[in-house]
């Protein structure tokens, strides 16, 4: 079984456990208010929607989120908007760091 994004149940679980703030920007998330700053939404780190694997979804701001939209995540951190929050490739969560270094890809079975 899979959410509404595809996402099968045992890694939703998994990294909402893992992912209690932004995966980029570290804000930590709040379902309390309607700020789209620190309202949690589902991230491919690599933009493919075929690798729904806990070392390819993550939880990042909506900020975040929108900004990144389907630019390669190496590409997004040179943007000013990672600039401009001081998003690094140092900054952000170990998940992405695995990614950057070695890239989820799709897994033929």
């Amino acid at each position: 079984m899979a959410n509404r994004w595809r996402i099968p149940k045992d890694v939703e679980e998994n990294v909402r456990k893992r992912d209690s703030k932004c995966v980029y920007c570290g804000v930590i998330f709040s379902n309390e208010n309607n700020s789209r700053k620190d309202k949690p939404s589902w991230e491919h780190i690599v933009n493919d929607i075929r690798i729904n694997e806990i070392f390819n979804i993550a939880l990042c701001c909506m900020s975040c989120n929108a900004s990144k939209g389907s630019k390669l995540l190496e590409d997004w951190l040179e943007s000013d908007y990672c600039k401009k929050k001081e998003i690094t490739i140092n900054s952000v969560d170990e998940v992405v760091k695995m990614a950057l270094k070695n890239p989820p890809k799709m897994n033929n079975k």
